[in-house]
């Protein structure tokens, strides 16, 4: 049986151009360039610099239905509404508050060859075969950033003839493998696990006693050693504690990561661009905004020109009105994309602005132990937006500072209550537990047991699992991993 019924709904709908702003805000610096030169790319309509002095401003007008429609009329098309007759130019009445000192829109970046390139180049200085040379090149390109081969030899023996057409035996490759790729510079890279890194680098090194003891016990006590089981090294290896500190010595200068210590002109920098930066000018913090994100962007003169020709032919045809609703079309979408661009600018500065004036003792001092406490809801409350306007500004935008440059979101943390009642950030919290750690006795490191209770009598009652939470956090080992001779 039917049934007809009327109800009533309250929906929110984010229209196009929310929904273009928010996906803009989110974008660092670099990004949003490239969104930039993408839309520039993709509609004819958008221009940047500067406008030229007879250039028409632009008053571009919405016409949209309250739902979201375009609302096209095909028969007459209100040309005025796209030209101004302002006789000020737009370009007089811009403004900019940055200096030619700000305006750092070209950042040098380092050029040269890529760590695996600088490796296979290396393979010019032996005297191979073309098979070998294969093998090589495909054992180098097995390596991973920090210098290692993760995988079995078998498996590079079947990945060679199924992906190379290269038949070969498991005791060529591994021959292959340490006599001419783990050979190569930064020694240490090739090897298939820590323990092999470590000897490949001391192997090459003057021959003396600490050297061959060392080898001798990451050879023969490699777990002792990692554990920092001391005394049944002593007893296993028959040596005084002086012995074994000089090994330990050595073996701390080693590099375990062989591959990410590449560095230099051959190595491609990656280079952070800070969205803000704060600057500590006669004791007051200055705010602004990377010049990147403040581009001059307006509507292209020929198509002002074009709409000024179709409003003054006598004759209008089938054609040139159809020309006429594509340069309405990209004249609208330009206009909402100069708006959004504006409306970003905005959101940034405001919201990074209430975050610095939020932890202003922290950027006058650089002191983390002044960071308050401070949730997204804070700032959000502060500005009248929504926590997730706030989260897109955070978690992607950088600010440098005289301490740094930081990632925003670091700003923010949880809070919890000391001794005496007070709200105190969990940033605050760490830092002294990471100070408490940097001054202890490393012949007898403290146990996160102690370690509370140390921060019990300074003010903060937190609990052991919360000490092991927050020191794990601060990537510190245990006690035991902490102890030194």
């Amino acid at each position: 049986m039917l049934k007809q019924s009327l109800q009533q709904k309250l929906l929110q709908k984010l229209s196009p151009q929310q929904i273009q702003l928010m996906k803009l805000i989110q974008l660092p610096t670099q990004a949003f360039e490239e969104r930039l030169k993408q839309e520039i790319e993709e509609n004819p309509a958008l221009d940047t610099g500067k406008e030229e002095p007879d250039s028409f401003e632009d008053s571009l007008a919405n016409e949209y239905d309250d739902d979201g429609t375009e609302k096209i009329d095909t028969e007459d098309i209100n040309i005025d509404e796209y030209l101004s007759d302002d006789e000020i130019p737009n370009y007089k009445t811009q403004t900019n508050n940055y200096s030619a000192d700000d305006d750092e829109k070209h950042i040098p970046y380092a050029a040269g060859t890529t760590f695996h390139q600088s490796l296979k180049n290396q393979l010019n200085t032996f005297r191979i075969d073309e098979e070998e040379r294969s093998i090589c090149e495909f054992l180098v390109g097995s390596i991973d950033d920090s210098g290692y081969i993760r995988r079995s030899i078998i498996d590079l023996v079947d990945d060679l003839a199924f992906t190379q057409n290269v038949f070969t035996t498991e005791e060529k490759v591994e021959g292959l493998l340490t006599k001419v790729v783990q050979t190569l510079d930064p020694i240490g890279v090739g090897a298939r696990d820590l323990k092999e890194c470590l000897i490949i680098q001391l192997k090459v090194k003057k021959e003396d006693v600490t050297r061959n003891l060392a080898i001798n016990i990451l050879e023969n006590a490699f777990d002792h050693f990692v554990k920092k089981h001391y005394k049944k090294l002593l007893e296993k290896f028959d040596i005084s504690e002086e012995q074994l500190k000089n090994v330990i010595t050595e073996i701390s200068k080693l590099n375990p990561k062989p591959g990410s210590s590449y560095a230099g002109n051959n190595k491609i920098a990656e280079q952070i661009v800070p969205d803000f930066t704060i600057r500590i000018l006669d004791g007051e913090l200055d705010l602004t905004l990377n010049a990147r994100n403040a581009p001059e962007l307006h509507v292209s003169k020929e198509y002002n020109n074009m709409l000024k020709g179709y409003q003054e032919s006598s004759e209008k045809s089938k054609s040139q009105k159809d020309a006429v609703l594509f340069i309405k079309q990209k004249l609208d979408a330009a206009k909402w994309f100069i708006d959004a661009i504006k409306q970003r600018q905005q959101t940034l500065l405001v919201t990074m602005n209430s975050i610095m004036h939020y932890q202003y003792d922290y950027f006058l001092t650089g002191d983390e132990r002044k960071l308050k406490p401070m949730i997204l809801k804070d700032i959000a409350d502060q500005i009248n937006m929504d926590v997730s306007t706030v989260s897109r500004v955070a978690n992607s935008k950088y600010v440098s500072t005289p301490y740094g440059t930081k990632l925003i979101k670091e700003f923010f943390s949880e809070s919890m209550k000391n001794d005496q009642g007070e709200d105190v950030s969990t940033r605050e919290i760490k830092k002294i537990l990471e100070t408490v750690i940097g001054e202890e006795d490393k012949k007898k490191p403290l146990t996160d047991e102690k370690l509370s209770k140390l921060l019990k009598e300074k003010g903060y009652p937190i609990a052991r699992r919360t000490v092991a939470k927050y020191r794990e956090q601060l990537d510190i080992p245990v006690a035991r991993l902490r102890k030194e001779i």
